[in-house]
Parts: structure tokens; sequence; C-alpha cells
């Protein structure tokens, strides 16, 4: 009986790292495509970088939740 739980407990397990890597690299691009309208508007205060990596964060944050919350459905 104890080797479903086991399974259940690694699968939620390799769910939950899927999830730090997406909010990484959502956060990551958010910040690279900043960086690249900055260089293109050539503006020298980095406004763009600093915006795009606060919706970045936002929206990785939102996306963890929603999933968190059907991983918790899920294995209840």
């Amino acid at each position: 009986m104890e080797k479903p739980q086991k399974k259940k407990q690694l699968n939620r397990y390799i769910q939950l790292t899927g999830v730090a890597f997406q909010m990484g690299i959502t956060i990551y691009l958010g910040a690279y495509f900043g960086k690249w309208l900055d260089e293109h508007f050539q503006t020298s205060n980095k406004t763009f970088t600093i915006i795009s990596t606060l919706v970045a964060m936002v929206v990785s944050i939102w996306s963890v939740l929603a999933q968190l919350k059907k991983i918790n459905d899920k294995y209840e």
C-alpha cells in the first residue's frame, strides 16, 4: 500500500520542480525583453527593464498560484 503513496508524492515533487523552472524562465524572459526594449529605444534609466521584470514577476506568481491550486485539487 505504500507504493502508490510514494509515487503520488514523487509526481507532486516533479510538478513543483516544473513550476519553479517556469517561474524562473518567465522572469528571465521579462528582464531580457525589457533590456532589449531599453537598447532599442536607447533609454538611459532602464525603465523598460524594470517594468517588464515586474510584470513578468506578477504573471509568474499568478501562474504559480493557479498551478499550485490545480496540483492541490488533483491530489486531495
